[in-house]
């Protein structure tokens, strides 16, 4: 699709103008309305070769992103029902060619919408939900005005309306809960699984989303691994933990953890009983920094990572863990070395 992104709110008036549903006449809004509904039903259906047919020939020359956009969400839609949602026609007819930013501002309050590349010409956005479905979906479908008065696909984009079960809102209320009572890791987590719902696609931006945005920062916690890892001791022994997230793998909403085991470590990492031994002591290692981890996680997975590849893997209940040796129960999983 056309190359997108996000941008502060400008201070002068640009060419382009965004016209919304409730602005639109009937035609106007059924002409986008109805090939939105094509073609997310030729997406359910896995009807890669129709969806290609109906996209700009520009997008359907390279359409090896696409067609993998349609076979990834296929297996999560194929029995949900379809809505469109919201749409929105977009004028960039009077912009230059060659403009390397085209912003468009939406309804009150003002939602924006920022692409960058985008050739002049006429185009809509429509946001198509996809529910009634173990995990609902939500399709960024973007169209451009064809010459032959058609509205054809130009770039598309899907993501989870939900994460084990709760959508956006959810989090960002349970985010504030936590970050009132200064469980800062329970916040940041939440503010970014909020984040991650709740804004529909990377180009979009509004005042509602800007505001999570504030919160979020302000939420950011002391010693949380990011670009740099962050060692943490458990009983005198250093583990350097690389990345902190989510998973559903199970499908209740489990912590995420890789760390980079040293040369001592990766050698015990050879034995299954020490290997699983040495994941619960980083378990325990976090739960011991950060113990309220165990009111907003069900359980954690973590990876012990060499390079690219997780030599070993274990998921434990936040029940399970403790200092002492784990649960005979718990699920573990050896992973091969990859390349």
């Amino acid at each position: 699709m056309f190359p997108i992104c996000m941008g502060a709110w400008p201070g002068t008036a640009v060419a382009a103008t965004c016209t919304t549903e409730s602005q639109m006449t009937s035609v106007q809004r059924d002409a986008i309305v109805n090939a939105a509904r094509v073609l997310a039903t030729d997406i359910q259906r896995g009807s890669v070769m129709e969806v290609r047919a109906n996209t700009i020939p520009a997008v359907a020359a390279q359409f090896d992103g696409i067609a993998a956009a349609v076979n990834n969400v296929l297996p999560l839609v194929q029995q949900a029902t379809i809505t469109v949602e919201e749409v929105y026609d977009l004028d960039a007819s009077a912009e230059s060619a060659g403009s390397q930013r085209t912003e468009f501002f939406c309804g009150s309050p003002v939602v924006m919408m920022t692409f960058d590349g985008l050739p002049p010409g006429k185009y809509a956005l429509a946001f198509v939900h996809m529910t009634g479905v173990p995990k609902p979906q939500q399709i960024s479908l973007i169209l451009a005005h064809s010459g032959n008065d058609r509205w054809m696909l130009a770039g598309i984009q899907s993501k989870a309306m939900t994460e084990a079960g709760h959508d956006g809102l959810w989090y960002w209320a349970a985010a504030r809960n936590y970050a009132h009572q200064s469980k800062k890791w329970d916040a940041w987590i939440y503010y970014h699984l909020a984040n991650n719902l709740l804004d529909p696609a990377e180009f979009v931006t509004s005042p509602h989303l800007q505001k999570l945005q504030h919160e979020t920062d302000e939420a950011k916690p002391d010693g949380f691994p990011q670009q740099n890892p962050v060692s943490i001791l458990h009983q005198g022994v250093a583990f350097q933990i690389v990345t902190v997230g989510t998973t559903t793998a199970f499908g209740s909403l489990d912590l995420d953890v890789h760390y980079a085991p040293d040369a001592a470590q990766s050698a015990q990492l050879r034995n299954p009983q020490s290997a699983r031994q040495q994941v619960v002591e980083v378990m325990s290692a976090l739960l011991e920094l950060h113990p309220e981890l165990r009111d907003a996680f069900h359980g954690m997975w973590v990876h012990a990572d060499s390079g690219n590849a997780t030599v070993f893997a274990l998921e434990l209940p936040m029940i399970g863990i403790t200092a002492g040796p784990a649960p005979a129960s718990a699920q573990s999983m050896n992973t091969p070395m990859k390349n």
